[in-house]
């Protein structure tokens, strides 16, 4: 890997995938790390009551075999974790060598996750249009902010980024290219979305990512490629791909249709890295190993004129 090339951050997304059980939370961490070899463990914090009208709150989750209550609202009481709760997610991502990470989805849970001081909080799609919550974590978070734009058009996402550039964090914000569906065919992934980012903000932000919700992990490979083929044209930083995680894919709830088990997410870790190593141009004309070959197989004049 060049000098200049920093390795891609994996973020395992575990979301709300831990059914609102701590120990299956824990146990996401732990897998993720040391089976997966992932670089980030995500979760995600909302103030039920400030996100959701009171309407959405107290309507039946619309697919009830998802519903771990009675009310949408009840069903995303079930899955929310405390601050306290959060703080031992931290403690058990730091003994197990992968940073911690959550969404903030509202500016309540962005002040109670920003004390906690984590290296990153993300925005997501829903949300970032959001400029309070965001205003908020300009002024009093100094990680990194990372935001994805799915269901977001052109000009909603460069004000995004105006937003952050006029307050000096845009070299601490990450945009990320998405498409918001749960799972994502592949025709709508739009890989070349990164490429338009890239040449659009790449060099006012900190990092373009990709956040998938498709199925398999070809299209994140793809994504590694076409944002690394940008950054060698100097269009700025492609750093984090983020996919959902889960123990189980037949798992109750919304997300685990679109996520990686743990051998698909450790696939990814290393197709990653191997990949990444080969996205390279050539340091000579005749590397050391093509030269032994080169030696033994290739007809060149110089052989030719010897052995005459």
């Amino acid at each position: 890997m060049s000098q200049t090339k920093s390795p891609v951050q994996v973020i395992a997304e575990i979301g709300c995938n831990h059914k609102g059980d701590m120990e299956i939370a824990k146990e996401l961490i732990r897998v993720a790390a040391h089976v997966c070899k992932a670089d980030v463990a995500k979760f995600q914090k909302r103030h039920n009551r400030e996100l959701l009208t009171a309407e959405q709150y107290n309507t039946p989750h619309p697919v009830p075999s998802n519903a771990y209550g009675d009310t949408y609202g009840a069903h995303r009481e079930f899955l929310e974790f405390t601050p306290e709760q959060h703080q031992e997610l931290i403690a058990e991502c730091k003994a197990n060598g992968i940073a911690y990470s959550t969404s903030v989805w509202d500016l309540t849970s962005a002040k109670e996750m920003a004390v906690l001081n984590p290296p990153l909080l993300k925005i997501p799609s829903a949300t970032n249009q959001h400029y309070d919550l965001q205003g908020y974590l300009c002024e009093n978070y100094e990680g990194e902010i990372h935001v994805s734009t799915g269901m977001s058009t052109g000009n909603e996402i460069a004000d995004l980024v105006k937003f952050y550039a006029e307050r000096g964090r845009a070299k601490d914000l990450v945009v990320y290219s998405c498409t918001s569906g749960y799972p994502v065919a592949f025709e709508d992934i739009c890989l070349f979305e990164i490429r338009n980012l890239m040449e659009k903000f790449g060099a006012t932000v900190k990092g373009i990512g990709f956040s998938g919700h498709h199925l398999g992990i070809a299209a994140d490979v793809a994504a590694l490629a076409v944002g690394r083929a940008m950054e060698a044209d100097g269009k700025g930083k492609f750093t984090h791909i983020e996919r959902h995680f889960t123990l189980d894919r037949t798992w109750k709830g919304t997300d685990h249709a679109a996520s990686l088990e743990p051998d698909g997410l450790r696939r990814l870790c290393r197709d990653l890295k191997n990949v990444d190593l080969a996205l390279e141009y050539k340091g000579q004309e005749i590397l050391p190993v093509e030269q032994v070959q080169r030696d033994k197989l290739k007809w060149v004049k110089e052989q030719h004129a010897k052995a005459s």
